[in-house]
């Protein structure tokens, strides 16, 4: 590891994690503060959850550094 002076947030998802229940996972992450990201583009149910086209389901949320993260289910 090495501290840089200026970070570049990635503009795409730069790690994800497969999840057996992604409602109950953003439940658990919500109540510890993370707020999942709101895309003007896609359709997104009341938690941050979208449906890929193969019946995926996914919700993304940022690190502290404002990188883009994601869980999947499916």
């Amino acid at each position: 590891m090495t501290i840089v002076e200026d970070l570049e947030p990635a503009a795409f998802t730069v790690v994800g994690w497969q999840v057996a229940d992604i409602r109950h996972t953003v439940v658990q992450l919500g109540g510890r503060g993370v707020a999942f990201e709101r895309f003007a583009d896609i359709e997104q149910d009341e938690s941050g959850i979208w449906e890929a086209p193969d019946g995926g389901l996914v919700a993304c949320f940022r690190d502290p550094d404002g990188n883009l993260l994601s869980i999947t289910e499916g």
